[in-house]
């Protein structure tokens, strides 16, 4: 740690007012020391990785991090700001403000920076010996641990001795031997209560340590025995099977599935999001204590079961936000199948025209130099990875509901789904079913001697058997008439209603820019297509879908080029990375722009979104692919018209920005800056930072 950070790398004024300006101050003394070899490259790894997940903690903390090519050895800066910094913390702006670079693939290097310091800032006297350091080297040193806190600055008194290097040996120690401590001599029957406990967030470094250092701080101060297992970006290391089995309950907080859950299968178990864990350990431990109390144990698997990666898992979420991710957790593990399918079967086409859906079985007829056998080939390739759809689309959503057992019974019901033509409405009753009736298996009190075999075998053989029957007898045949009245009335769309359903997918799609409403539109559209033979309306509605999610991105780079003294400098640099995003039909490329100022870019994308849905819905625009872009251009039936339809859209959307940011004063900065560098940026497309 002692060549990690040093003097240089504190700034104990730090003036700017942006998470992108205080990311590009700290970085450039970074680069002073030689620490990054390319300023730009690095800002936009760190923009990329902001993207992901805000990296604002509680308690006025922002830990910007990344790896990145551009990084020569791991480095930590350390800045102050007296004003404050948004960083996306819920309790508002961060004032202490740690960049950590590290060399690509140096997993370990980061994660021991990373972990260590999120252990360090639960620690209140160690955040306040900070605050009040006199100067840059009396924070480094106390950062490092060269000397106790209390030198650090005389407004400190009491502040820790520990240091970010000393917690690193700390949590190695405790993660490689996870003992058990032992009872006092006679104690035996007074022995303190013991819980395990297993923390893990979406990125796995900060949230993950901080919440066990928050359940270690608690079990103390509560008296009991308490050990952590932390399951982090990087792996982790697996509690002793020993500590396990004395363990008297179970805390799980997390945000993505724990791995080797059946390892603490038939204890009392509190199953809860990360941030749980952070802020109330206390209720945690005693919630677990009273479920001991109660004799309240798990069956095959923890009580609540698993969730998806996608899952916040804050503790009090309503059903119709668990519904939603249970939905998108299955929609999420579809789309690559889709895509995969999509593309490949739209090549078949372009290969060998659409009477290639009638060529022969390429298991007994393949030539290999005739173009129809590789386009029969592609063709029956997509269309097996087509028939994943359903039974995919449903074994996740059961498995975002109740983890690995829900997999079994989704698939089998998903591959009813599809056996019994209910399609993709089929696959989500199927999905939910399974979840359903695993969850209330895992609900009953098991005895001991059946524990061991219920994930392998009672829960999958019941629970596939339960919902086998109510997709066959009891909602199978509804359920198919409903997807089969769907398809009729998509077939049966033209002139008008056509077209206004284009704008309403196009206002879909523009709404929230890659947030749920967003992906309510791409599912129905690719829902559609999700067979061997879509219909021509299906693949209208696919197109109209991509090239409305295409409109915000391209329009806002348009905007910044045409006028960039409207805009700062870090949007005007967002601009240009949004010409690929746009192009690729990624409209979170627009995302920036839209947080920046929402009441005027949402409006605008949504009015040129919709004006693009219509256009392509009515110039009978076809896409077969899912996905791609311009990429995908030679596959789109009327090309031409169809990229005609997005520059429209483009065109009016940038025209709206321009107007109603040209209505409010000029934005802080960007006119002076854009003085200089819109001439800079003519002359030479110097590059910026892509911020997210």
């Amino acid at each position: 740690m002692s060549d990690m950070i040093t003097a240089d790398l504190v700034d104990l004024d730090l003036s700017a007012d942006t998470k992108e300006a205080a990311a590009r101050a700290l970085a450039q003394r970074m680069v002073t020391l030689g620490r990054v070899t390319d300023l730009e490259g690095f800002l936009a790894d760190v923009a990329a990785r902001e993207a992901q997940m805000p990296t604002g903690l509680d308690g006025g903390i922002g830990i910007p991090h990344c790896r990145s090519e551009h990084v020569t050895e791991p480095t930590l800066a350390f800045g102050r700001s007296a004003a404050g910094i948004d960083f996306g913390a819920p309790d508002g702006p961060a004032d202490l403000i740690f960049l950590i670079a590290a060399p690509a693939g140096a997993d370990d290097a980061h994660l021991t920076i990373l972990s260590s310091l999120a252990r360090q800032l639960m620690n209140a006297e160690f955040t306040a010996a900070l605050r009040s350091a006199g100067d840059a080297a009396a924070a480094a040193a106390l950062i490092r641990g060269d000397a106790p806190a209390a030198d650090a600055s005389s407004a400190a008194d009491g502040a820790p001795a520990d240091s970010v290097a000393s917690s690193v040996a700390a949590s190695a120690d405790a993660a490689t031997d996870n003992p058990a401590p032992a009872p006092a001599p006679g104690a035996a029957d007074e022995r303190p209560f013991r819980i395990v406990a297993v923390t893990s967030c979406p990125t796995g470094i900060a949230h993950t340590y901080m919440a066990a250092e928050s359940l270690e701080n608690a079990g103390r101060e509560a008296g009991v025995e308490l050990v952590v297992e932390t399951q982090g970006s990087a792996g982790f290391t697996r509690l002793d099977p020993a500590v396990i089995a004395a363990a008297d309950g179970v805390i799980f907080a997390h945000d993505v599935p724990v791995r080797e859950k059946e390892r603490f299968a038939g204890k009392p178990t509190v199953d809860v999001g990360v941030k749980a864990g952070i802020n109330r350990p206390g209720e945690l431990i005693s919630e677990v204590r009273g479920r001991a109390e109660r004799g309240e144990v798990t069956a095959g698997a923890p009580a609540r079961g698993g969730t998806p990666v996608e899952r916040a898992g804050e503790s009090g979420e309503g059903y119709g936000t668990k519904l939603r991710k249970w939905l998108m957790s299955g929609v999420s593990y579809m789309v690559p199948f889709v895509a995969a399918g999509g593309l490949l079967i739209a090549l078949g086409f372009a290969l060998g025209g659409y009477q290639i859906k009638t060529a022969p079985s390429v298991l007994n007829h393949f030539v290999w130099t005739q173009t129809d056998s590789w386009a029969a080939l592609m063709f029956q390739i997509g269309g097996v990875a087509f028939g994943f759809l359903v039974p995919v689309l449903a074994g996740y959503i059961a498995y975002g509901m109740a983890d690995r057992p829900g997999l079994v019974p989704g698939f089998v019901g998903g591959m009813i789904a599809s056996t019994i033509n209910a399609g993709f409405l089929g696959g989500l009753v199927a999905g939910l079913l399974a979840g359903g009736v695993v969850m209330a298996i895992q609900r009953i009190n098991i005895p001991a001697v059946l524990r061991g075999i219920m994930p392998v075998v009672v829960i999958p053989l019941i629970s596939s058997a339960v919902v086998g029957f109510l997709m066959f007898v009891v909602v199978g045949k509804p359920i198919a008439s409903a997807q089969k009245g769907m398809t009729d009335w998509l077939n049966g769309l033209s002139g008008s209603n056509a077209v206004l359903l284009g704008a309403l997918l196009g206002l879909m799609m523009c709404f929230d820019l890659g947030g749920p409403v967003n992906k309510v539109a791409y599912t129905f559209a690719t829902a559609g297509i999700a067979v061997s033979s879509p219909s021509d309306s299906a693949m209208k509605i696919m197109a109209a879908v991509m090239a409305a999610g295409m409109v915000p991105p391209l329009a806002m780079a348009l905007a910044t080029t045409v006028r960039g003294r409207l805009f700062t400098e870090t949007e005007r640099e967002n601009g240009k990375a949004a010409w690929v995003l746009g192009a690729s039909f990624i409209s979170e490329g627009a995302i920036p722009f839209a947080a920046a100022d929402p009441l005027r870019v949402i409006p605008s994308s949504m009015v040129g979104g919709a004006i693009t849905g219509s256009l392509s819905m009515l110039f009978s625009a076809t896409l077969r692919a899912p996905h791609g872009g311009i990429f995908v251009v030679p596959l789109i039936g009327n090309p031409f018209l169809y990229l005609i339809a997005i520059a429209v859209g483009v065109c009016v959307t940038a025209t709206l920005v321009v107007v109603l940011k040209g209505m409010r004063k000029p934005v802080p900065g960007a006119a002076t800056a854009a003085a200089t560098d819109d001439a800079a940026t003519a002359a030479s497309g110097a590059k910026q930072p892509v911020a997210a």
